[in-house]
């Protein structure tokens, strides 16, 4: 009963979280879905075949076909993406929740440096800080988690200071909680769920820019079979060949939108006073 209400009230997060699980599920089963056909390995005659029955997605420059590569693309794209989301959300919060909670010289090197990274524009950034690093998925991971991190400690920050001088908190401080323990016990449970659900509705952009590097050559590496490589590798073939980038890109606009989406509607479920608000 509780089952039926809870999709009765929040059909669309239902049927997004629905979406996202086969999204994940396609990426976990990719080598069954294949049907054991390699993602790398191709066969020159074959090359630049449109979509057909035995291809339904058509095959690349070197064989190899586009389904298959979709599949393994995905879980590429969607590992690299929650790898980079959870490295940026515990760094930006730990480091925001310092800041708010201590203030004085840890808060000013904290946000002075979080500043710095604000100041740029963030692919700029993140190019940048990848052509040092080199080119590849994880590099470029590091890279976007260096320019993203500010936007949760800020966030983080800014939650910790509304509480920071609470009657609660001074009760706790004045029993003698120690440090670890009011991190632990008070700020974090405090911020957790604006920030989960901030993690949440970002996916689908960090996975766009986790694209864009690779699409630029400062990601994923060919042969990877990564949705932003293909789309770099099929632009060349754009007119004679359109599905080398049609597919790929069909991927990543669906899975952005789910995830989207889904965090969208997390964050009616978290945190109710926002869809009051709308």
């Amino acid at each position: 009963m509780e089952k039926k209400s809870f999709i009765r009230k929040y059909p669309g997060f239902c049927f997004f979280c629905l979406m996202a699980v086969l999204i994940v599920l396609a990426a976990v089963f990719a080598p069954q879905l294949s049907r054991g056909v390699s993602p790398i390995k191709g066969s020159l005659k074959d090359a630049i075949v449109a979509p057909s029955a035995e291809h339904p997605f058509g095959t690349d420059k070197m064989g190899r076909d586009i389904l298959v590569r979709v599949l393994y693309g995905a879980r590429v794209s969607l590992s690299s993406t929650f790898i980079l989301v959870a490295l940026i959300f515990v760094i930006g919060t730990v480091l925001g929740i310092l800041a708010g909670y201590f203030g004085g010289i840890v808060d000013a090197v904290i946000m002075r440096i979080a500043d710095m990274m604000i100041a740029f524009p963030g692919l700029v950034l993140a190019i940048a800080v990848a052509g040092i690093l080199g080119a590849s998925t994880r590099n470029a991971i590091i890279a976007i988690a260096v320019v993203s991190w500010p936007k949760y400690a800020r966030l983080a920050r800014s939650l910790v200071m509304k509480i920071r001088h609470t009657d609660f908190v001074a009760a706790a401080t004045v029993t003698g909680s120690k440090t670890l323990y009011m991190l632990w016990k008070y700020m974090l449970p405090n911020t957790i769920t604006t920030l989960v659900i901030t993690a949440a509705t970002d996916i689908g952009g960090m996975m766009m820019e986790l694209a864009a590097l690779s699409f630029l050559g400062f990601g994923a590496q060919a042969p990877t079979p990564e949705w932003g490589s293909m789309l770099n590798e099929g632009r060349n073939f754009m007119q004679n060949a359109p599905w080398l980038m049609i597919y790929p890109g069909l991927a990543i606009f669906v899975t952005v939108v789910v995830f989207n989406m889904l965090g969208d509607g997390l964050r009616d479920i978290l945190d109710p006073r926002s869809n009051e608000g709308r």
